[in-house]
């Protein structure tokens, strides 16, 4: 992970491609959003955006709670790594996998995401199976139309039947308004963004109607955590993506808060014409779903296409100085699947590396 990487060397002697992080900036992130969270609400990070232990032990020092996850292999290498208060924001099913789950709560506080009978069913023998016991959360939809549950009398029939198993402890609930945290117009991402918190909520508050105890109401994500984070009744975050601000959230947010604090290290290999540029980085080292990642600083230079080891840069005369050797620095439009395609971090400060990072959750979806 670590050849021809030594501390010290200055950022243009890293191999390239290469994932950068600017220590200083990254860390100003991470301090603005757990200032934000010091209150009743509370900062529980997704993971899965860095998919780093390190990074993960940092959010924990700044004062988050715990963890979010988004697959059971993710908590397990969190696990090992330290972190022992983890959410896993999705639902835990098939061949051996309750199992698995069973086997981490007998050693951290796990909670899990349930939306139907059979999977709590399959949970609940795991756990009595492995004489622990899992917490769980039911997942309510608020309009993302993923999985959850699809109204109130399917969540506290839920609850019910949690309540009958030995091997579950209900935790409360969580509902991510996905669906809108991507919407430009702040005025239209408020108002869907208190429509989806409004059912949460309401949801939790009916359950306690009911005489059900709910300790967890979880929501948020880097484009609703000013917004979900001050709705009354909603306890935790679960924001992830603000560490780096990719250009996706950049171009909703802005950056007067958070900023860019990642990119791809390229080289330029190939300068066959006159406003045209090749880099050594294509789809193996960027992602393009949200758009094409483009680069930083330098003015004129546009990424027009990847393939699968080629990033073609088109220059306007004001960037045709670019020659081959020269770096370029390419700011992802997703982060989180960026990420994944990289085995560390080369943790940048003042042009000089500082550290290597482990992706130690890298290809978990498991």
């Amino acid at each position: 992970m670590t050849n021809n990487l030594t501390i010290g060397m200055p950022r243009e002697h890293i191999p390239t491609p290469a994932l950068i992080l600017d220590l200083d900036i990254f860390e100003k992130n991470l301090n603005q959003m757990a200032a934000l969270f010091q209150g009743p609400v509370k900062l529980r990070p997704h993971i899965k955006t860095h998919k780093s232990p390190m990074i993960a032990h940092l959010q924990m020092r700044a004062g988050a709670i715990g963890i979010t996850c988004a697959k059971l292999s993710e908590a397990e290498v969190m696990a090992e790594h330290g972190i022992t208060d983890i959410l896993i924001a999705n639902q835990v099913a098939g061949y051996g996998k309750p199992e698995r789950l069973a086997a981490l709560a007998s050693r951290v506080d796990i909670k899990v995401a349930v939306d139907n009978k059979s999977n709590i069913d399959d949970l609940d023998r795991a756990a009595l199976k492995f004489g622990s016991r899992i917490g769980v959360v039911i997942e309510v939809n608020v309009g993302n139309d993923r999985c959850g549950t699809r109204s109130m009398e399917q969540t506290l029939d839920m609850a019910k039947y949690i309540t009958t198993k030995q091997g579950l402890i209900f935790k409360g609930l969580m509902g991510y308004e996905g669906h809108c945290v991507f919407t430009a117009n702040k005025q239209e991402r408020t108002e869907e963004c208190l429509s989806s918190n409004r059912i949460l909520v309401d949801s939790a508050q009916m359950l306690r109607d009911n005489g059900f105890v709910v300790e967890i109401v979880s929501a948020g994500g880097t484009g609703t955590y000013d917004m979900s984070g001050v709705y009354s009744g909603i306890t935790e975050i679960e924001a992830g993506s603000y560490v780096f601000m990719d250009s996706c959230y950049s171009g909703v947010l802005g950056n007067d808060v958070f900023r860019p604090a990642l990119w791809v290290l390229a080289t330029v290999i190939s300068k066959p014409q006159p406003g045209l540029a090749l880099i050594d980085s294509g789809m193996k080292s960027l992602t393009h779903e949200f758009g094409k990642p483009q680069p930083l600083w330098l003015q004129g230079a546009t990424l027009e296409g990847l393939s699968e080891e080629h990033g073609r840069l088109a220059l306007k005369p004001e960037a045709d100085d670019l020659k081959v050797g020269d770096l370029v620095e390419i700011w992802p439009s997703h982060g989180c699947t960026t990420v994944n395609l990289h085995d560390c971090y080369c943790v940048v400060k003042e042009n000089r590396l500082v550290a290597v990072w482990e992706i130690a959750c890298r290809g978990k979806s498991q």
